[in-house]
């Protein structure tokens, strides 16, 4: 599933040809993907003008000036395709990523053309699981929904510091890794980063929360926000089926220094140890058990 670097990725990819733009000429393929399009959703997007593009957690936001907010989720194949009327805006792939991109017709579930002067785009969704999502909500109703409702802290927020984490992990009996999921208190953060992080603050993922000192929630404070801020500079990772809009895959997968790293030597100079998997709460979790205490 697209975390929050790979979303960011979309967003930012988005942003050029969709904030300003007028949308028409929407179709669907289809009349629902994870869930049914919202109702009427055609006719309320078309001829809306998108004032501002947004993330918040793994969800992207486009504003409208008609009040509707598009909210989309890629689920885990879901993702868009920019493509400038008249050319071609996908970038030939250079094969060094783990996985090409299918934009095989069938899985192409969504269209929308974006008029901003005289630039037009055609933004294309593809979704071959179609666990990814859309709604049109009210501002009322996007802090009231239950998608949005409760959601923590960005981590890439001056909020997200080592005050905050002993605060929030006083006295917790669950592991780090578990606390870190937990999209109540740290929004975004998902599996592979959260993996990636203990590792960089050298902390172990069975570790219980009450257990973080102060040092070691300056770490990790400062290991989320460094992995997550070089991820989105990377593109993000494609493990999977993730693409920004421009067709090209992330590659932030070539520096992982635990996730899917499964029996082979830890990076860490001088260390002897070997990288483990375990499962925390339905996850894998990678790390190694020499380095991480």
């Amino acid at each position: 599933m697209p975390e929050l670097p790979e979303v960011e990725t979309v967003k930012r990819g988005l942003a050029p040809s969709l904030e300003g733009a007028v949308l028409s000429n929407v179709r669907l393929n289809r009349p629902n993907l994870r869930y049914p399009f919202p109702d009427r959703f055609a006719e309320r997007v078309n001829g809306a003008t998108v004032t501002r593009l947004e993330r918040r957690a793994k969800y992207l936001l486009a504003y409208m000036d008609a009040e509707d907010i598009w909210v989309t989720h890629l689920g885990m194949t879901g993702r868009f395709q920019v493509t400038p009327l008249g050319g071609n805006a996908a970038k030939a792939l250079d094969g060094n990523y783990y996985h090409s991109v299918d934009t095989n017709t069938k899985h192409l579930h969504m269209s929308v053309v974006a008029t901003k002067g005289d630039q037009i785009h055609l933004i294309d969704y593809y979704d071959p699981r179609r666990f990814g999502f859309m709604l049109l909500l009210t501002p009322d109703e996007l802090s009231a929904s239950k998608w949005f409702q409760g959601l923590g802290v960005e981590p890439l927020d001056a909020a997200l510091n080592a005050d905050f984490l002993m605060a929030q992990f006083a006295g917790r009996a669950a592991n780090l890794k578990t606390l870190l999921m937990a999209q109540g208190l740290i929004a975004g953060l998902g599996n592979i980063y959260v993996c990636e992080a203990l590792y960089r603050a050298r902390l172990s993922p069975d570790m219980a929360g009450r257990g973080l000192a102060p040092v070691g929630a300056e770490r990790l404070s400062a290991a989320i926000k460094s992995v997550i801020a070089e991820a989105i500079a990377a593109g993000g990772s494609s493990i999977s089926d993730f693409a920004a809009t421009s067709g090209e895959l992330g590659y932030f997968q070539h520096r992982f220094k635990v996730y899917d790293r499964k029996g082979q030597p830890c990076l860490t100079e001088g260390c002897a140890g070997v990288i483990e998997r375990k499962v925390h709460t339905g996850r894998s979790t990678f790390f190694c058990s020499t380095c991480q205490k």
